[in-house]
């Protein structure tokens, strides 16, 4: 691809991207205000994170993005080796295993990349069976293709990351074709199916693949004070959001001014409930502006799959957009009480290595098929 050709990359997308950045860089620099001897800790970090998923954001850009179709085999194999690396060697935390660290480097998070990996393969699976999704059995290969990751992440266990993948497989569906009655149907029914399988096991002592605390994240946020210590166990985190959110108000107290944040009584204040910062100090004024600006880089993401040249780029681009909608929709919805707690990191804001390589690499997919598009597919 000749240099001339960045000339045609959506401008809009990434300067609302660069402000999003930004201003994840000011709310980290207050939420890990404290956490470490060193003061510019976190923000060295990561920026060396940013600096290191750039480099790789532009070396994306200058790939054509179809000859990852070339590779897809290989890549939906990879994708189910790292995720097995996990079980195998990877360092447990909070109750789960899923980073790992070889020879001394810095330790990664797999998951956030073969989500990435899992988009551009199954977007290839998709266009191979292209005229054939309109029924329930002609859509059980891609349920088995996408349910194997999705098996291998639940046994780290992580329930958010398992989640992530069932948003990416109904959009990808639901763009390559599939029937968009058949599809409402089965989510229907995969909600009913959930929530008979927790009632048994709540009730029966039935097995599920995830830790008890895990599954009672799932129902504790209705009333985290109903955690059986008082608001002080498992309720303790949407509790102390909540908190942090509504004594911010309007316009929040301040930059380094907010109490739940500053003096530690909002754990993970730095990654999971990092919107809780943005309530807390910049009030409803910040986290509006924040959904706003996420509100502007998804409908450029969307644009940009509506022109791109072939059905391929549309379903990756759609794909990331799942992603990254369900990661905001989910963080923001824990931090207000509206969703369960699952650890889901807020894109380009909350702090995390992996995640944030692994989103711009994601951004450098999508800006290859932006500078790549020839019009109109649909």
């Amino acid at each position: 691809m000749e240099l001339k050709r960045l000339k045609l990359v959506d401008k809009s997308f990434v300067i609302i991207l660069l402000l999003i950045i930004g201003f994840g860089l000011v709310i980290l620099d207050s939420a890990t205000n404290g956490l470490s001897s060193d003061p510019d800790y976190y923000i060295k970090k990561q920026l060396m994170n940013m600096m290191i998923g750039l480099i790789l954001a532009v070396m994306v850009i200058f790939f054509d993005y179809t000859q990852f179709r070339r590779y897809s085999n290989i890549i939906y194999i990879v994708s189910l080796l790292l995720l097995l690396s996990v079980l195998f060697f990877g360092e447990e935390a909070k109750g789960s295993a899923r980073a790992i660290s070889l020879a001394g480097l810095p330790s990664i998070q797999p998951a956030e990349f073969v989500k990435v990996f899992i988009i551009l393969a199954f977007a290839d699976f998709l266009i191979k069976r292209q005229d054939r999704l309109k029924t329930f059995q002609q859509l059980i290969p891609c349920f088995i293709y996408m349910g194997l990751p999705v098996i291998l992440i639940l046994l780290q266990p992580d329930l958010g990351t398992a989640l992530v993948f069932v948003a990416i497989t109904i959009i990808m569906l639901y763009i390559a074709g599939a029937d968009a009655k058949l599809l409402t149907r089965l989510i229907a029914l995969g909600v009913l199916i959930i929530a008979l399988m927790l009632f048994l096991h709540f009730q029966f002592g039935m097995w599920l693949p995830l830790e008890d605390y895990q599954l009672k994240r799932l129902t504790v946020f209705v009333n985290p004070y109903e955690d059986g210590q008082g608001g002080r166990g498992l309720g303790w985190n949407t509790i102390q959001s909540l908190v942090a959110i509504g004594s911010g108000g309007l316009s929040g107290k301040g930059l380094f001014a907010g109490t739940q944040v500053q003096l530690n009584f909002l754990p993970e204040h730095h990654t999971d409930f990092i919107y809780a910062v943005i309530g807390e100090e910049l009030g409803f004024i910040g986290g509006a502006l924040l959904i706003i600006c996420y509100g502007i880089l998804l409908a450029r993401a969307v644009y940009i799959s509506f022109h791109a040249r072939d059905l391929y780029g549309s379903l990756i681009i759609m794909g990331i957009l799942a992603m990254w909608l369900f990661h905001i929709f989910e963080n923001i919805g824990m931090s207000i009480g509206l969703m369960p707690i699952t650890g889901i990191p807020l894109p380009f804001v909350s702090y995390g290595g992996s995640a944030m390589m692994a989103n711009l690499i994601a951004v450098g997919i999508i800006l290859s098929i932006n500078v790549r598009g020839k019009g109109l597919i649909f």
